[in-house]
């Protein structure tokens, strides 16, 4: 059995633009782990965390201007894989990063936005969701401790929307992707924090735009889905929506769950 751990996930929507409140945010919470999404930092541009946070093992899965993922470690990151082990070409986006920590496999995943329906984009995506069930029947078992969260792009359900028919036509809540994201989940995976919480509600993005943050319109398109063995030891789940106050804030809050 593995030690209990804190896992979290933020997309922090440019790290250069939000280091500080990040730095403060992992002195202030100390998780196990933290997935980052949309880093857009190439590689040799990711950072070094100074003083307490010196010892965080790190690893980065990014491209420069767009998209990029990371996964930093107080319990160690072995067996890092990036993108996903198929027969197929690299994925050409740094979307998702794979790695062992504390005896949990996690998996920090950004998944494409799709930008509109039946653009390539939203082709791109069901793809992409495609593909990242095949990588797990590829290459795990439901036995094992995996979790794999991020930004997801997809509200799984009308309560996870601030307003179902304000989406009406929209990606992020359309049928198909819905489904896509539902076949993800089926090869044994739990969303532990709906679990937790089965009432509407509760969101992790809300649009700068119009005060969507402060009249609580937002969707929950950041999530956990932890295989059924991890997910019994599930004691605690939180979107720390504090994150998203204040000066310069992610678009995205923080994430967590607890596995002890």
């Amino acid at each position: 059995m593995v030690r209990a751990v804190l896992i979290a996930t933020w997309n922090v929507n440019s790290l250069n633009a939000r280091m500080p409140r990040v730095t403060q945010w992992l002195d202030e919470v100390r998780p196990d782990v933290l997935c980052l999404q949309e880093t857009k930092l190439a590689n040799d541009k990711f950072p070094r965390w100074p003083s307490a946070l010196s010892a965080t093992t790190r690893s980065h899965h990014g491209e420069g201007r767009w998209n990029g993922v990371a996964i930093l470690s107080r319990v160690g990151i072995d067996d890092v894989i990036a993108g996903f082990d198929d027969d197929r070409e690299p994925d050409p986006d740094a979307r998702a990063l794979w790695a062992t920590c504390g005896g949990v496999r996690v998996c920090s995943v950004y998944v494409p936005n799709g930008r509109e329906i039946d653009h390539d984009h939203y082709r791109y995506k069901l793809d992409w969701l495609a593909r990242l069930r095949n990588h797990l029947d590829r290459h795990h078992a439901a036995d094992e401790d995996l979790v794999v969260l991020g930004d997801w792009n997809v509200a799984p359900e009308d309560r996870d929307v601030w307003d179902p028919l304000h989406f009406e036509g929209c990606t992020h809540v359309s049928a198909a992707e819905r489904e896509a994201i539902a076949e993800v989940a089926a090869w044994g995976l739990v969303d532990t924090l709906r679990e937790r919480y089965p009432d509407g509600g509760i969101y992790s993005y809300w649009d700068y735009r119009n005060g969507d943050f402060h009249k609580r319109r937002g969707m929950r398109i950041d999530y956990l889905l932890a295989s059924v063995p991890l997910a019994r030891r599930s004691v605690a789940d939180l979107i720390d929506r504090n994150a998203r106050k204040g000066s310069k804030p992610s678009d995205h809050a923080p994430v967590m769950g607890r596995f002890d």
